[in-house]
């Protein structure tokens, strides 16, 4: 009987394996602009979701809701009074800048929805600059692009 042994060499090998490393890097490299797109519309997603919320709890327990930007620590808050614990505290990636423009880095939902204070935070991401304005009357808000 003859020991017949079929198989690939090394070399073979090694030049498959060099074709599926080349086309796993184009790929990855290809995806990286989609992940910043990604995070930012999961960084306004969860924004508008959390000022809606904090909106509706104003409202709901007839409190004032206090809405606090901290950009230095890449987080935002909203609390009812200092001293307890707040409602909503969520860090955002540090590839996001928020800035005062008309509107501090500050405001509150009164117990009827309205805001105290009206105008706009500047939002830079890697790929675009956005202003997110909030109203005057009824605390609505929306975000565009600059």
């Amino acid at each position: 009987m003859r020991n017949s042994q079929k198989g690939f060499t090394l070399a073979e090998s090694l030049v498959v394996l060099s074709i599926f490393m080349i086309l796993s890097l184009v790929t990855a490299i290809s995806l990286k602009p989609e992940q910043i797109v990604i995070e930012d519309t999961a960084f306004f997603t969860q924004l508008k979701a959390d000022l809606y919320y904090a909106q509706n709890y104003a409202i709901s327990h007839q409190h004032e809701v206090s809405v606090v930007f901290t950009p230095s620590e890449y987080k935002y808050t909203m609390f009812l009074r200092n001293g307890l614990p707040p409602i909503v505290e969520r860090k955002y990636s540090t590839n996001i800048y928020i800035t005062e423009g008309t509107l501090p880095l500050y405001f509150k939902f009164l117990h009827d929805g309205n805001v105290n204070k009206f105008g706009s935070l500047v939002i830079q991401t890697q790929k675009n600059d956005y202003l997110m304005t909030v109203l005057i009357g009824k605390g609505r808000f929306y975000v565009t692009e600059k």
